[in-house]
């Protein structure tokens, strides 16, 4: 995540966490770090995985002490192995009790995402087919969790609902059609933006590309009916596979020949990588 960004975007959210985890004063730390105490802690991968949100974690410290200095081992995409030294903080003990919790948080489900949409995105490699996320993301964590997904080598969907138009079932319900709807969505969008329809039949398939669609979702259809709307589509639109995608099925899905498969399991449902801090102890 670029300094621009962390400044611009995740600095408040970051800040926000801190303040839910302080609400007034860190007693623990507090009871028995009563004065400014210069002090040292490793960062310790605990189980193999794909690293990501470094950045974040550093920053963590910084907004609680600017004079923290974090030293870093691995960037964001190293796949890292049980045991690893990744890094260590230097700076007032008492930042680094208080900002310890938090800072893992970060950096625990970053790298749970990461880990596993490299999983998943190892089984499209030559397909031609692209891995994009979804905005099935943590409230509050949106911006976190879809860069973890670019590290894992996923790519994003649209990043929220000014983003693009996506035309789901119940738009086409208040639309009164799918024609209707994307006719009433070229009317509206500026003309760099591209029109997405959510399918869930072969017939809703065909008032979609008759509408001019850009992008056609297959949604929780059938493998046959997947195979068959492609071959109906015949590249006149981009086409998207969505509904209970999983790092189980997406390699037979990407045969069917989609150009993009989303997945609302890679932010809602990788576990947390384990990595810890440990042996904190002071430092000139």
């Amino acid at each position: 995540m670029d300094q621009i960004t962390m400044k611009l975007q995740a600095d408040r959210l970051i800040m926000e966490a801190l303040r839910e985890d302080i609400s007034s004063e860190d007693v623990s730390t507090n009871a028995v770090v009563r004065e400014a105490a210069r002090g040292e802690v490793d960062l310790i991968c605990k189980e193999d995985g794909v690293i990501a949100g470094l950045g974040v974690f550093s920053r963590v410290f910084e907004l609680l002490d600017e004079k923290t200095e974090t030293q870093l081992y691995c960037r964001d995409g190293d796949e890292v192995k049980k045991g690893q030294l990744l890094g260590r903080v230097r700076g007032d003990i008492r930042v680094l009790l208080s900002g310890e919790r938090v800072a893992l948080n970060y950096l625990q489900r970053m790298s749970g995402i990461a880990t596993y949409t490299r999983s998943a995105a190892k089984l499209l490699e030559g397909t031609g087919t692209k891995l994009v996320d979804t905005r099935k993301t943590t409230p509050n964590m949106r911006i976190f969790e879809k860069y973890a997904v670019r590290v894992g080598g996923g790519c994003s969907h649209r990043y929220n609902l000014s983003d693009g138009v996506l035309l789901k079932d119940n738009h086409i319900g208040a639309a009164g059609g799918v024609a209707q709807a994307v006719k009433m969505a070229r009317e509206y969008a500026p003309f760099v933006r591209k029109i997405e329809v959510e399918t869930e039949t072969l017939d809703m398939v065909r008032e979609a590309l008759e509408a001019g669609a850009d992008i056609i979702m297959l949604d929780n259809m059938s493998a046959e009916e997947m195979r068959e709307a492609v071959r109906i589509i015949d590249g006149r639109a981009q086409t998207e596979c969505s509904g209970n995608v999983t790092r189980e099925n997406i390699g037979l899905l990407a045969e069917i020949g989609v150009d993009f498969i989303s997945s609302g399991a890679l932010t809602h449902s990788a576990p947390i990588l384990d990595i810890s801090m440990k042996n904190l102890h002071p430092a000139g």
